[in-house]
């Protein structure tokens, strides 16, 4: 299972932020990591550093499943930790469901 992190500009802490990341998608996605090919993660502030929001940070998960087209999750929150933590049980909600379908849960 590969993963890749994308972050905007706007993301400080690239290198300690993306093995925090990686290290908790392959701990809460590893029961699927026979079907996962490859994640890929894009973090961004939208609001950038100059202004704070209310919901101003994404986490767009998009993950590939061998032989499958991608399928992906976005959330917005108000910290970049939320945001990953929701969009990343969002996405163990919807792989549970595709792969049910499919018999390969």
């Amino acid at each position: 299972m590969q993963i890749q992190i994308n972050t905007d500009k706007n993301i400080s802490g690239q290198d300690s932020l993306a093995k925090h990341v990686e290290d908790g998608l392959r701990s809460d996605l590893n029961r699927f990591s026979d079907q996962i090919t490859r994640i890929e993660v894009h973090l961004s502030d939208e609001n950038s550093s100059a202004k704070s929001g209310n919901k101003d940070k994404r986490c767009l998960l998009e993950v590939r499943l061998a032989g499958e087209r991608p399928i992906a999750t976005s959330e917005h929150a108000a910290t970049l930790g939320d945001a990953i933590t929701f969009a990343t049980e969002q996405m163990i909600k919807l792989l549970d469901t595709e792969l049910g379908k499919r018999g390969k849960r």
